[in-house]
C-alpha cells in the first residue's frame, strides 16, 4: 500500500490497434502532461510514437528500462544481487508450476467423476482449495524474497536510484496522470517497484493496460487456455502494486481465454475467489473513484459458475491510501 491516496484509477483493453486512453482521459476531464510508462517493451520503450501521437503531445514517457539499465551499469553490486534474486524466483515459478500442474489434474480428474451432487460439490470445493493453498504459498515466499532483498540492500537507499527516482519525482509533480503501458510484465513490475513508481503515484490518476494493467493489482495471474507449446494452467506470478483491490485481470481474452469453455472459467473463478476475475477485450475499460467502480465499458467479469455477461457494477466502499476499493464487479 503507497501512502496518500490516489485520484482514479482506469483499466484499460489493448491500446496497439484501436486506441481508447484519450477517451478514459477526456472522461475524467484530465487535460495537463500525462507520464507514460513502456518499460514492459524494454529496448524497445522509445517506440512509443504511436503513443506520444494518440496523447497529442502530452506524453512524457519515464523510460524507466533505461534509468535500469543505466542503473546497473553503475551499481555493480546491485546488478548481481538483482540477477541472482531473478534467477530465485525463476526457480520458485518452476516448483511452484510443478505442484500446481499435478493439483489441476487432480481437479480435473475428480471432476470426471459420477457421484451423488452434495458429494461432487465437497470434492470440488476441496480441490480448488488444494490449488488456492499452492497459489497462496508460492505468492508467500516470493513476497519474502522480495522483503529479504529489499532489507539487505535497500535500494532506495542507494545513490543512483536516488538520483533517479529524485529526477522522477520532479517529472511526475507536473504530470496529471500516469500511464502505464503492457509488454513483459516481470520486467515492468521490477522497474516499477525499483524506481517506486507507487509512491510517486499518489494523489494522480492511473491508467494502464494489458500488463500495466496486471502490474497494478494485488496479485499478477499469467494465463493462456491455448499457447504453443500446449495445454496451458493459469499460475500466479507475483504480487502486483495492489492499486486495484479484489481483481484479477484477464486481458487480450480474444487471444488467450477459451470463453466458451464454461468449466475452465468455473475453475478459475472459484479459485481466486473473493476477488472478482475481470475480462478485458479490446476498447473495453473499467473506471475506479475513491467511491468504487464508477465505469464498465465492454469489460466483463467471469461467474463461480463459469458463465460470463456484461454488466455494470453497484459502488460502494470507499478507497484506502493508495488502493482502489475492493468493490466486488459482480456477485457469484
Amino acid at each position: 500500500m503507497i501512502n496518500g491516496e490516489l485520484t482514479a484509477v482506469v483499466l484499460l483493453g489493448a491500446q496497439r490497434y484501436n486506441p481508447t486512453l484519450c477517451e478514459a482521459i477526456t472522461e475524467l476531464g484530465i487535460t495537463g502532461k500525462i507520464a507514460t510508462i513502456t518499460c514492459g517493451w524494454q529496448e524497445r520503450e522509445d517506440d512509443d510514437e504511436d503513443l506520444r501521437e494518440h496523447l497529442q503531445g502530452r506524453a512524457v514517457n519515464l523510460k524507466l528500462h533505461a534509468r535500469g539499465e543505466k542503473v546497473f551499469r553503475k551499481d555493480k553490486e546491485l546488478h548481481a544481487a538483482h540477477r541472482e534474486r531473478q534467477t530465485i524466483l525463476r526457480h520458485r515459478q518452476d516448483f511452484y508450476r510443478v505442484r500446481l500442474e499435478h493439483a489441476l489434474e487432480a481437479q480435473y480428474v475428480i471432476d470426471q467423476r459420477a457421484a451423488p451432487p452434495d458429494i461432487l460439490e465437497d470434492e470440488a470445493r476441496t480441490s480448488i482449495d488444494a490449488v488456492r493453498s499452492i497459489d497462496a504459498l508460492h505468492l508467500e515466499r516470493c513476497t519474502l524474497d522480495r522483503h529479504e532483498f529489499d532489507a539487505r540492500f535497500r535500494p532506495e537507499q542507494r545513490p543512483e536510484i536516488a538520483r533517479h527516482r529524485a529526477e522522477l519525482a520532479a517529472i511526475v509533480k507536473g504530470c496529471d496522470a500516469i500511464a502505464i503501458a503492457g509488454g513483459h510484465v516481470a520486467s515492468l513490475l521490477n522497474r516499477l517497484r525499483l524506481f517506486g513508481i507507487a509512491e510517486l503515484a499518489k494523489g494522480k490518476t492511473v491508467f494502464a493496460w494489458c500488463a500495466g494493467a496486471m502490474a497494478i493489482s494485488e496479485r499478477i495471474v499469467l494465463f493462456h487456455d491455448a499457447p504453443p507449446q500446449g495445454p496451458g494452467a493459469a499460475e500466479v506470478l507475483d504480487a502486483g502494486l495492489g492499486f486495484v483491490g479484489d481483481v484479477v485481470v484477464l486481458p487480450q481474452p480474444e487471444f488467450r481465454l477459451r470463453l466458451g469453455d464454461r468449466q475452465r472459467l468455473k475453475v478459475l473463478a472459484r479459485r481466486f475467489a473473493p476477488a472478482a476475475c475481470i475480462v478485458m477485450p479490446a476498447r473495453s475499460r473499467v473506471t475506479w473513484l475513491r467511491s468504487g467502480p464508477t465505469g464498465l465499458h465492454d469489460a466483463f467479469a467471469i461467474r463461480a459458475d463459469g458463465t460470463h455477461a456484461f454488466e455494470a457494477p453497484a459502488p460502494s466502499g470507499a478507497m484506502r491510501a493508495g488502493q482502489v476499493s475492493s468493490t466486488r464487479l459482480v456477485s457469484s
